[in-house]
């Protein structure tokens, strides 16, 4: 087989630079001594092949798509059983390694958000990520409170890990190209095993504070029905911009004691 060929309807967009697939996999770093790297949506296996140098990672891989299988498997026999053919999604990932292990991968733009949460639910065994991803989703997610890309997906990644955007990756680089710029990030994870409050109220929280981000937190939280001495709170006069991931655990804090039965 020589080439796999882009399916649009699978976000395909091959990358074809090789400098910059050596930087991305220069970008892991391994935290812990964990050998197992797991690339999501290896394609033709750009990334692969560097990763394959590193004779201390054990790489496995993971594609949707069978051309890719069929292709990978022709090129990269050394892989054996660790190409496996399915749905990162739907893919029970304790079957595939017994401990911890790294992510990396050049994501399919529109299904990198499900990416990442499902990394969230891992977090206890994914120590890191490195991938690439959308330009302006990568913003988004390595952004500081304040800033106008500050969302949902910020503060749930940024609660677990340290999030830093490594560089800017033009159309050009891919094929097809896409109609926007890439950009590569990591993901590390920090100290915090458990949040101080109910992490599926938390989650709630951020996803309603940031529905309606314009108003202040005093409307966006107003189906709690919050007794009025809370809704007086100066937390209330801010927007959901504005809050850390600290911010957001003591008002879930707050929420919890104060929620009217």
């Amino acid at each position: 087989m020589s080439k796999v060929r882009p399916k649009k309807h699978l976000g395909q967009h091959f990358l074809v630079d090789q400098n910059i697939a050596i930087k991305i996999v220069e970008q892991l770093t391994l935290p812990g001594g964990v050998r197992d790297v797991l690339e999501i949506g290896p394609g033709m296996g750009v990334l692969t092949q560097y990763l394959l140098q590193h004779q201390e990672y054990r790489t496995t891989v993971v594609d949707i798509d069978r051309e890719s299988i069929a292709y990978l498997q022709e090129h990269f026999p050394q892989l054996g059983d660790r190409i496996i053919s399915a749905d990162f999604l739907k893919t029970d990932l304790s079957t595939l390694f017994p401990g911890k292990f790294a992510v990396i991968g050049n994501f399919p733009y529109n299904i990198s958000s499900q990416i990442f949460f499902k990394v969230l639910e891992h977090r206890d065994v994914v120590p890191e990520v490195v991938c690439m991803i959308q330009k302006e989703v990568a913003e988004r997610l390595a952004s500081p409170p304040g800033s106008k890309a500050y969302g949902i997906l910020s503060v749930l990644l940024q609660a677990f890990y340290t999030i830093d955007y490594k560089f800017t990756v033009g159309e050009k680089v891919f094929n097809p190209p896409p109609k926007v710029k890439s950009a590569v990030i990591s993901l590390v994870r920090n100290n915090v095993e458990r949040l101080a409050c109910d992490e599926k109220l938390f989650h709630q929280v951020v996803k309603l504070s940031f529905g309606t981000r314009r108003k202040t937190l005093r409307n966006s939280l107003r189906s709690y029905n919050l007794p009025p001495q809370v809704q007086a709170l100066p937390v209330f006069d801010k927007r959901a911009e504005q809050l850390s991931v600290q911010d957001f655990v003591e008002l879930t804090q707050l929420i919890e004691q104060n929620i009217k039965q």
